[in-house]
């Protein structure tokens, strides 16, 4: 038995989709070691798949993953009395928005132990100073009241450090998936079955995406690159694997995506549950993004064996090993990512050695059991919740 059994955890994020498929298998890990694990977020369609997990879900009411500074005041409230009714011995939040009204609210609740992961700072170093000031105010209050900060990306860690979060609070935690979920199966006929299922043609030179789709992730300068590729060569194509975001503000809507197919050499197939197999009918994998913590599709993606190519931001250079596993380009730049995608296309050799270096370093660098087991240590490091605490909760 663990020495965490019988700890009551509570996770909080924005939406029940993030709980499910970024915290899934860290979720199930946490009970698998005896501790009682909450998810708490605004509810959706993954709740009862979270469910089924044992996990149980608690709605947040006032949780919006949209710009509403009165709905993350409501939802402040709306934790903190959770927390003094559920009595949780740990809350470990994740930012942007829950990171730091759920480590405030689990403060002022009395909360033992307090854990926020970093999956990205709202702000990059080459961001405005005014975007920078505000999220690095807000993050560093923030930070005052939790007991350990877990950062993702070791660009972040710094940056914190230097802010004067103490050392002792700060653990690099780095990102993974699972190797073995995610595996380099890149045969002749595990491509033909993937591409089956995409509608492309075996001939083709498929560039493939994957995730959300909101402007933020670069589809812009996809886009741009498409019309750019169309010119140049009519057997490269772009599949995108994703669901509409309507929920944010930056969301492509049904005209947005209707345009982008017009260029004719687009394919949008919508949310996949079988992304792992589609890898493997992709060539080579663009990410474009402004802004990423350390994208998890760019490392299921080299962990399938396809090169990456992808923005020279945080997050996406901790992933890619420009000219050895990808190739990075500079962010809003429409052509340059054209130029990458066509240089990788005229090379096939290029790509396979790309991809398989990108394997290796997946296998070296993006174990989700090695996250996991960071986690499970930063829980170890904190008090144990006093008797007080235990007690209060066994009689509510």
């Amino acid at each position: 038995m663990s020495d965490l059994a019988g700890r009551r955890l509570v996770h909080v994020t924005s939406a029940d989709i993030s709980l499910a498929l970024l915290l899934g298998p860290q979720l199930r890990a946490f009970a698998d070691a005896g501790m009682e694990v909450i998810g708490v977020s605004a509810p959706g369609p993954f709740v009862d798949q979270l469910t089924s997990w044992g996990i149980t879900h608690v709605a947040l009411d006032h949780a919006t993953r949209s710009v509403a500074v009165g709905q993350d005041v409501l939802a402040l409230v709306e934790l903190e009395r959770l927390f003094r009714r559920l009595r949780p011995d740990i809350v470990h939040t994740h930012n942007p928005k829950p990171g730091l009204y759920g480590r405030i609210a689990a403060r002022t609740a009395g909360v033992p132990g307090i854990v926020n992961t970093v999956h990205g700072l709202y702000a990059a170093p080459e961001d405005p100073w005014l975007r920078k000031s505000v999220v690095y105010t807000l993050e560093r209050i923030a930070a005052t009241c939790s007991d350990v900060e877990l950062f993702q990306n070791p660009e972040d860690l710094e940056v914190m450090r230097r802010l004067g979060v103490p050392a002792g609070h700060l653990v690099l935690l780095g990102n993974g998936i699972d190797l073995d979920r995610f595996r380099s199966v890149r045969t002749p006929e595990a491509s033909a079955r993937a591409r089956r299922a995409l509608g492309v043609d075996d001939s083709a030179i498929v560039v493939g995406t994957v995730g959300r789709l909101v402007w933020q992730k670069g589809f812009r300068e996809l886009f741009a690159a498409a019309r750019h590729l169309r010119s140049l060569r009519d057997d490269v194509v772009f599949v995108v694997v994703g669901p509409e975001d309507t929920a944010k503000g930056d969301a492509l809507g049904p005209e947005d995506i209707a345009e982008a197919r017009a260029i004719g050499n687009l394919v949008f197939t919508g949310h996949r549950d079988d992304v792992e197999d589609l890898y493997a009918g992709f060539d080579m994998y663009a990410l474009p993004s402004y802004r990423e913590g350390f994208p998890r599709s760019a490392m299921e993606a080299a962990a399938c064996g396809v090169p990456v190519i992808a923005t020279d931001i945080r997050g996406c250079r901790q992933v890619v090993d420009h000219d050895r596993t990808g190739l990075l380009v500079p962010v809003h730049n429409g052509d340059a990512l054209a130029l990458a995608i066509a240089a990788l296309a005229a090379d096939p050799a290029r790509r396979s050695d790309m991809g398989a270096r990108g394997r290796q370093k997946a296998e070296a660098e993006f174990d989700d059991r090695v996250v996991i087991g960071r986690t499970l240590d930063a829980y170890r490091s904190l008090p144990e919740p006093p008797t007080s605490w235990t007690t209060a909760r066994m009689r509510s």
